[in-house]
């Protein structure tokens, strides 16, 4: 019986509004969605539905105890083992977990994505090649206003407290750190199309390779 070659696992970690799901998007589209597994960390955020919404609002979503990761490394564990799982589903502009879950069948590629998943000591081990995206705050912030104001609803006003309340200081603390245990840093985010490239042949490499 011919033996099942183990997934390639790839995270791809950086700050928010760094370029991770642009990247994330662009390996998809290069090396197809049929052949990934793609989980990204912040679908993971903790059960809170039986907080107020106004109260929900004002938690500390930068914090790796509001993420579910252990949720998340069974659900990689699973896909690793060739075996089907079933992740979360979340409402951002609720801020509240659905009761639905999303079945993801096991591909020859698991990609995870998430603003902590280098700081956190037990997913680290996991993944194969570890990405960080590398982009200048300030135009981390102007993506983050203009995602959660167009996609989540949001007032610029609650964007940039909850942005100096706690998304910065959590990025310095947790985030930033974690670029130590990257294996390549890009620079730019999704701009890199370079980079995006050398990965995507990297991965492709990777997929065929008979010691993966």
């Amino acid at each position: 019986m011919t033996e099942i070659q183990r997934p390639v696992t790839i995270g791809v970690a950086g700050g928010t509004g760094s370029g991770k799901t642009t990247i994330s998007n662009a390996l998809l589209t290069r090396i197809g969605e049929h052949h990934i597994a793609y989980l990204p960390h912040d679908t993971y955020y903790k059960d809170i539905n039986h907080i107020p919404l106004h109260e929900r609002r004002i938690r500390n979503f930068d914090h790796p105890e509001s993420l579910d990761t252990h949720l998340m490394i069974a659900n990689i564990k699973e896909l690793q083992e060739g075996k089907s799982t079933e992740v979360p589903i979340y409402d951002f502009r609720e801020h509240k977990r659905l009761p639905q879950t999303r079945t993801i069948g096991p591909q020859p590629i698991i990609l995870v994505e998430g603003i902590l998943i280098f700081a956190e000591p037990e997913l680290v081990p996991l993944f194969d090649v570890k990405i960080f995206v590398d982009t200048d705050a300030d135009v981390r912030f102007i993506r983050r206003l203009q995602r959660d104001i167009t996609e989540r609803g949001r007032t610029v006003d609650s964007v940039i407290d909850q942005y100096l309340k706690t998304v910065r200081p959590m990025h310095l603390q947790l985030v930033e750190p974690s670029k130590r245990y990257a294996d390549i840093i890009v620079p730019e985010g999704g701009f890199n199309t370079v980079a995006i490239d050398l990965l995507a042949d990297r991965i492709r490499n990777m997929l065929h390779s008979p010691n993966t």
